[in-house]
């Protein structure tokens, strides 16, 4: 990462974007890296997360904007300059607060002290900048043309059309722009109380206080959404009080709906927020145990269990797709938050939607593994839980319903909630437009015979 320290949004945002294109960060650690080490109030912080994710959730769209103003292809334009340059656009294009010459001026000083670029550099850089500019001004930028409505989406939203066409399959298309709406929107930050440690009440005032503004979720009692603020930067977080969480992750603890005094096996629990959910539900009595491949993810979750006050919760070094013969039918509710395209969380992500759907495609298999193995470690009468960050039908209900076709020893088993009804067959697949939520999938099933 960039070793130099930030002084304004512009710079938080660039060095962000630097750093994902040079070193393949996350936009989220990036953007939480820089901002811790700028400093900022809380309107440039916003200002910076604004700049740094526009730009990646609009990428396609920018870089057909760019295509129109630039005298070179994309390809032969530096890395970092073409960075700069799609969050130029973005802010004249696409934000409507952001004066022109503000836009060109800061995007050329970045191209000129952080790109290390030549005059021949800068000079491009102003160039296309101002065409762009003159583009805005006049109302004549170049008009979408697209064969169709998913063509048009995927352009317009910045999607990839694999994507949109298997959503528009899956949900319809008007449904899918909806979709692709919300992932390109500004998107709280989602907390849960613990109620072990304080109220929703007493940590929405709370986290009040400490400038935030704050709006309990309208389906989760123990969910807060929160602007204006880092939420795991305050008090309220360091001492357990709250943990970020979205809803729809607090939701599989939910369903999973593991009692005080019983054995909960979480086979992929990595960063650990289900697992301290039902912890949290069991009252910190019985046994928790938490899985993960790999060791620095498992230290991530001690740490938070100790922050939550949690002392039900252990670790253990487990592959979820590798049997462990002394788990066999020990467990009363099992949880598989399986790996994932992670296609639900775009919003959070954007960048997931970049993915190699080559790679996506092979999830499947692992998934099947997965949920075949872990079964077997659920007790006759015990619950076994199936869930994804992912809405992608092969990944979620294809799995589930192979798994049952292949398993009568296993029933669906249903449940509600306030966010989605009644699920009669034990499956939902929440959509952040329908439901305030990441896009999820969670199926609950019972073991009702061996």
């Amino acid at each position: 990462m960039i070793d130099k320290r930030p002084k304004t949004p512009r710079e938080v945002a660039a060095f962000s974007l630097f750093s994902m294109a040079e070193e393949g960060a996350w936009s989220d650690g990036a953007l939480h890296h820089y901002l811790s080490r700028a400093g900022l109030d809380g309107r440039d912080a916003a200002l910076a997360a604004r700049l740094t994710y526009g730009t990646v959730q609009n990428e396609l769209l920018l870089d057909w904007y760019l295509r129109s103003f630039s005298s070179l292809r994309l390809k032969k334009i530096a890395p970092r300059v073409l960075a700069c340059l799609r969050m130029g656009l973005y802010q004249l294009i696409l934000m409507d607060k952001i004066p022109a010459h503000a836009a060109v001026a800061e995007t050329v000083s970045l191209v000129r002290h952080y790109c290390h670029a030549n005059d021949r550099t800068v000079s491009f850089a102003n160039a296309v900048m101002r065409k762009a500019a003159e583009a805005v001004e006049k109302n004549a930028l170049p008009r979408l043309d697209c064969p169709d409505k998913e063509s048009y989406y995927a352009l317009r939203y910045s999607h990839p059309e694999w994507l949109v066409r298997l959503l528009s399959e899956q949900f319809g298309q008007k449904l899918t722009e909806r979709i692709c709406q919300a992932d390109n929107a500004d998107t709280p930050v989602s907390v849960r109380v613990n109620r072990m440690k304080t109220t929703p009440d007493e940590a929405k005032a709370e986290l009040e206080r400490a400038g935030m503004t704050v709006t309990p979720h309208r389906a989760f009692a123990d969910i807060l959404l929160c602007t204006g603020g880092d939420a795991a930067a305050t008090e309220a977080f360091r001492e357990g009080r709250i943990t970020v969480q979205d809803a729809a992750s607090a939701l599989a603890a939910f369903v999973a709906d593991p009692k005080p005094g019983t054995a909960v096996l979480d086979c992929c629990a990595a960063p650990g927020g289900k697992s301290f959910a039902m912890a949290e539900k069991m009252q910190g009595k019985g046994s928790l145990t938490s899985c993960d491949i790999y060791e620095h993810k498992l230290k991530r979750i001690q740490e938070g269990a100790a922050r939550l006050g949690l002392p039900n919760i252990r670790t253990e070094l487990q592959d979820a797709s590798a049997f462990r013969a002394e788990w066999a039918e020990s467990a009363d509710t099992v949880l598989c938050d399986v790996p994932c395209s992670g296609l639900g969380i775009i919003r959070k992500k954007p960048e997931t939607r970049y993915k190699d759907p080559d790679e996506i495609a092979k999830l499947p298999a692992l998934q099947r593994a997965i949920l075949e193995n872990c079964a077997r470690y659920v007790k006759k009468g015990g619950t076994l839980v199936y869930s994804t960050c992912t809405i992608l039908r092969r990944e979620n209900e294809d799995v589930v319903r192979a798994f049952l076709a292949a398993h009568p020893e296993f029933a669906p088993a249903p449940w509600s909630h306030p966010v989605c009804g009644g699920r009669e067959d034990g499956m939902v697949t929440l959509l952040p437009p329908e439901h305030d939520t990441d896009g999820f999938f969670i199926a609950k099933l019972k073991r009702i015979g061996n």
